[in-house]
């Protein structure tokens, strides 16, 4: 997942570390610096009377050639020192489709865990590098959504709302989130809100009826907020933990549809809203999230399709430029192709997962 920009920040944290260890020569005395040039692996701490240079490590790998140890001495970065990594850095983010605000975070992020920090060089270079687009990343990105945890500290039955463009794969979605709540433990029905084609109607029941789930639908051109109003009547009375609102695709400009999903909230009281956009649209989704989010309102983001992109703006924009976090990203077409978005485990991937 997100191969291309994997490869793109494993690029920029070698630039970066390339940077730090020409600084860190240029400060180290020059018997030294000739020392750690003759062995690129990790220096063996040798007492400097016995004056026997460090064996060189078999690994070529970048961690290894970039291990500089200096006893008794502090790396002090400058802007100048990292200036032209972080602006190639700005650009890998750009052209991964990741959005302005996030890309400044993160760049901002990084420089300031680097530039004017004094740091024993105990560690390797790689480590400071490591932590500092690790620590910038994760500030982006958020903390995630735990909806298991979330329906489990709220009253019964919690109802989620699903928003979203056409053709994004929301009904799909609402499926795949069905099953893992099953898969949970939890009790589930689905209200069928996308009234206005009946084709979309069909196509929730049948997910419905694989997955065992209980499903409220009305006929083609029924009023929506009554199928969904009919649902949370259902989930109440047979104490049903949750309720999924499906509804129909629309755009934001769309002002008819916006003020219908807004008589939708009105009349559903929706615990959480849901928007659903794919990761393959970029800063295409990024915007219409956020318009979503101005119109409508937000709680959480759902990334369909997310192993179709290997950019990956919009999994690492759209946290940050809406300040609502990412729940769910679509890895396929199964029902089990869903996982609960993981800040953590997204960076580990990102930045050591090809290492």
């Amino acid at each position: 997942m997100f191969a291309g920009l994997r490869e793109k920040l494993q690029a920029a944290r070698d630039r970066l570390g390339s940077s730090l260890q020409a600084a860190a020569a240029s400060q180290e005395p020059e018997g030294q610096a000739a020392q750690q040039a003759a062995a690129p692996g990790p220096v063996q701490e040798d007492r400097p009377d016995e004056g026997r240079p460090a064996p060189a490590s078999a690994s070529t790998g970048f961690v290894d050639k970039v291990r500089v140890l200096i006893r008794d001495r502090e790396l002090i970065v400058s802007e100048r020192d990292v200036a032209d990594a972080l602006s190639e850095l700005e650009m890998t983010l750009l052209e991964s489709d990741v959005a302005l605000p996030a890309t400044d975070a993160i760049i901002a992020g990084v420089r300031k865990n680097l530039v004017g920090k004094h740091r024993k060089i105990g560690e390797s270079v790689d480590a400071l590098v490591l932590g500092a687009l690790k620590s910038a990343l994760l500030e982006v990105l958020g903390s995630g959504f735990d909806l298991g945890g979330y329906i489990r500290t709220h009253d019964r039955p919690v109802k989620i709302l699903f928003t979203g463009v056409n053709g994004t794969g929301k009904t799909t979605t609402v499926a795949k989130i069905g099953a893992y709540l099953k898969g949970q433990g939890f009790t589930v029905v689905i209200g069928a809100g996308d009234t206005y084609r009946a084709g979309a109607i069909e196509q929730i029941g049948v997910h419905a009826g694989r997955l065992g789930i209980k499903v409220i639908q009305h006929q083609e051109g029924a009023d929506p907020s009554a199928v969904l109003f009919d649902t949370v009547q259902y989930a109440s009375s047979h104490k049903i933990d949750v309720v999924l609102a499906d509804t129909a695709g629309r755009f934001h400009t769309k002002a008819n549809l916006m003020n219908q999903l807004d008589k939708i909230k009105r009349v559903m009281k929706p615990d959480l809203i849901v928007y659903v956009d794919e990761a393959v649209a970029g800063n295409d989704a990024v915007t219409r999230a956020s318009e979503f989010n101005r119109t409508i309102g937000a709680d959480a983001v759902v990334l369909t399709k997310a192993d179709m992109d290997s950019r990956g703006g919009a999994a690492i924009s759209i946290a940050h430029t809406i300040g609502k976090p990412l729940m769910f990203i679509g890895t396929g077409q199964a029902y089990t192709d869903i996982i609960p978005f993981e800040p953590a485990k997204v960076v580990d991937e990102l930045l050591e997962g090809g290492a």
